[in-house]
């Protein structure tokens, strides 16, 4: 769009140069309730002239805005102006700036109310006309936003409207020359396939048909990223019909599946076949789910939907396995990172575990570390599968290489947990620290899968080997997910191959592991016990209120509070309130300062006759400290643990100290005594 091209606006007053909107005539303008009232506006005649104004301007940064404001410049031309002036100006500028455009494409699905309905028309059709031209720029953002907005208008109109108007935009685009257009129709078919007639369904399928088969990668790429989704809205759509022998699915869609999964199509384009393959298990697991709903269906139906589910899914199984072994890594990474998902989908349908779990197996032993770390973070989801697997090693049912159990029988299937658990120890070895870390995150969630026996044998040495490794993170990550694994096994099996770990990882350099280990604490209080804890861990918890850094004290004060809840007003009377208490008289004033906050956060988690006569007055006495920065938290934490005690405590105890700290030499104790001393009247006042 060139402004510049255009007349005046002040010479013209509109768009195109028909009479000259003023406030004086501009209230007739305002349009007739639309198709869908849009929230009330009160409509500025001077804005929106402004705004017809800003669209016209040389200025970018004015365009943006005034294409962010379509509904206002909408609400004041009306209904058939915005139709005959507005839409047009706005099709003819789509050679503006990509930041203008994306603005544009993104008000235009908000103009339904404002383009005028009658009861034998819809206007919002109209919107599609500068929607097509914006859905074959080059820019990706604003095809995008155009398609956001299209789909919008879509939806507000009519079967007959739908499918002339959208459905037709759609062909047309798909036919387009410029490869841009074309990539906008991959992705707006599957979105109209359930509405489309079936001769539209029909043509529809042969122009995705063609587009994946497209002499542009680009197309190609777009379209198979949304072959996956076609497949699920044709299953939704046309039901287990879509699956028969001469189905679209069964002749089709596979067709195509296998075609862009193919060795000689370019990685961005096989990039998508694990997820295609995703959609397929989910339409399948649709069909069954109808079937099943469907309360005339007969057995004949579900055996049908059962049968062919089956036969389609040798075809896919393959595909899958073939991307474990792409000779690109990111297929690889892509189809470990969405392995879970793909068990989820296929675990339902006959024999795909037994391809699928070895298939993941060697993604754990991928050569590039990143494929390993990604297929080691859905170790769980993947073994969280009900599904039972032929044990490692056991090649067929019919095969002479079976497994012989302690009885002597031939033992056929394991859960796929067990199977995975055996897998650990080697990862657990792995020469990167990020699949170590990874493993150790997920893989005690086996341990309520496998049970206590299985869990003893075959997780708990690698975990254990886990708490020894040289990798900070590594320790850690194992220590924060112990919980499950103490549940199944017990603590006394962990607590003394834990204490170690945890006393390293307390004394590590990066003050960010410490903190962590500090969050930590209470959970391992829960799990580990009191008289664990209170031998091995607690000066530990007492002990990092003298850490160098300042993140670190903050936070080991606010532990206590924590560990206080958790173990009990008495508990902490015993065990935590001597050892602050001792820091009291500690010749650094931040750590004296440190102990007067972890006082606080204590007493707010007592009870209050305990917080009364055990943990005040100690904080009372600290008000007397040499050192201002000390007093001042005083101060501050009285306003904290005033509010728990009663109008006697506060006059007898609280208010003296307050007036000692309201005449001190220093100006800010002084200013936060009386700021506590007003937060406490106000408090006390209201209790009168």
């Amino acid at each position: 769009m060139n402004p510049t091209e255009m007349p005046s606006i002040a010479e013209t007053g509109t768009i195109i140069g028909t009479p000259k909107v003023t406030p004086d005539n501009y209230a007739p303008m305002i349009p007739p309730v639309p198709i869908e009232d849009p929230s009330p506006m009160v409509i500025d005649g001077e804005e929106a002239l402004r705004q017809i104004e800003h669209l016209r301007s040389d200025d970018v940064s004015l365009r943006i805005s005034a294409a962010r404001k379509l509904t206002t410049i909408s609400a004041a031309l009306g209904p058939d102006r915005t139709r005959e002036e507005l839409l047009p100006f706005l099709s003819d500028g789509v050679d503006d700036e990509d930041e203008v455009l994306e603005a544009i494409a993104g008000s235009l699905g908000e103009l339904i109310p404002y383009v005028g309905s009658t009861p034998k028309k819809n206007y919002g059709s109209s919107l599609l006309g500068p929607l097509e031209l914006l859905l074959a720029v080059e820019e990706n953002a604003v095809r995008e936003k155009a398609a956001e907005s299209a789909i919008k208008v879509a939806n507000s109109l009519g079967d007959e409207d739908y499918r002339l108007h959208f459905v037709g935009m759609i062909g047309r685009l798909v036919n387009k020359e410029w490869f841009t257009a074309r990539i906008a129709g991959c992705g707006l078919i599957p979105v109209a396939f359930g509405r489309m007639g079936v001769e539209l369904q029909s043509n529809h399928l042969k122009y995705f048909a063609n587009l994946c088969r497209d002499d542009a990668p680009m197309v190609r790429r777009i379209a198979s990223r949304n072959l996956g989704s076609l497949i699920y809205a044709v299953a939704d759509s046309m039901g287990s019909s879509s699956i028969a022998e001469n189905g679209p699915i069964s002749t089709t869609l596979l067709d195509l599946l296998e075609f862009l999964a193919g060795g000689d199509q370019p990685d961005s384009v096989r990039l998508h076949t694990t997820e295609n393959c995703v959609c397929f298990g989910n339409a399948m697991s649709l069909l069954r789910d109808k079937i099943t709903s469907d309360q005339s269906s007969t057995e004949q139906n579900e055996e049908y939907i059962t049968t062919r589910s089956n036969t389609l899914v040798k075809r896919i199984i393959p595909l899958i396995v073939a991307t474990i072994d792409d000779r690109s890594w990111r297929v690889r990474w892509t189809a470990a990172s969405k392995f879970a998902l793909v068990v989820e989908a296929f675990s339902p349908l006959k024999g795909a575990m037994d391809a699928l779990v070895p298939a993941y197996e060697k993604l754990l032993q991928d050569p590039e570390a990143e494929v390993r770390t990604s297929a080691a973070l859905n170790l769980a989801e993947v073994a969280k599968t009900g599904s039972k697997v032929y044990p490692a090693g056991f090649l067929s049912e019919d095969s002479m290489d079976c497994i012989v159990g302690d009885n002597g029988s031939l033992e056929r299937r394991v859960s796929i947990a067990e199977r995975l658990a055996q897998r650990v120890m080697a990862l657990t070895e792995d020469d990167s620290e990020n699949v170590r870390a990874a493993l150790a995150m997920v893989a005690t969630e086996l341990a309520p899968l496998l049970g206590k026996d299985v869990t003893i044998t075959h997780l708990l040495p690698p975990m254990l080997l886990l708490l020894r490794d040289s990798t900070s993170e590594v320790r850690l990550n194992i220590i924060s997910s112990l919980s499950l694994l103490s549940d199944v096994i017990g603590d006394e099996l962990l607590s003394q191959s834990l204490f170690p770990a945890i006393l390293e990882l307390a004394e590590d350099g990066k003050w960010r592991i410490r903190m962590a280990v500090i969050e930590r604490m209470p959970l391992l209080a829960k799990h580990l016990g009191k008289d664990f804890f209170n031998d091995k861990l607690l000066e530990l918890c007492v002990g990092w209120l003298g850490d160098d850094i300042s993140s670190i004290r903050e936070a080991a004060a606010k532990n206590l509070k924590e560990l206080t809840i958790l173990l009990g007003s008495e508990w902490s009377i015993q065990h935590l309130l001597p050892r602050v208490k001792a820091m009291m008289e500690n010749p650094s004033y931040l750590r004296r300062m440190n102990a007067v906050q972890g006082i606080v956060y204590m007493a707010t988690a007592m009870d209050i006759n305990n917080a009364q006569l055990e943990a005040l007055p100690i904080l009372l006495e600290m008000a007397c400290d040499t050192v201002p920065n000390v007093r001042f938290n005083v101060a501050k934490g009285l306003a904290v643990v005033g509010p728990l005690f009663n109008r006697f405590v506060y006059e007898s105890q609280i208010i003296p100290i307050l007036a000692l700290l309201k005449d001190d030499p220093d100006r800010d104790v002084r200013y936060f005594a009386n700021e506590t001393s007003d937060s406490l009247r106000k408090v006390f006042d209201r209790e009168r």
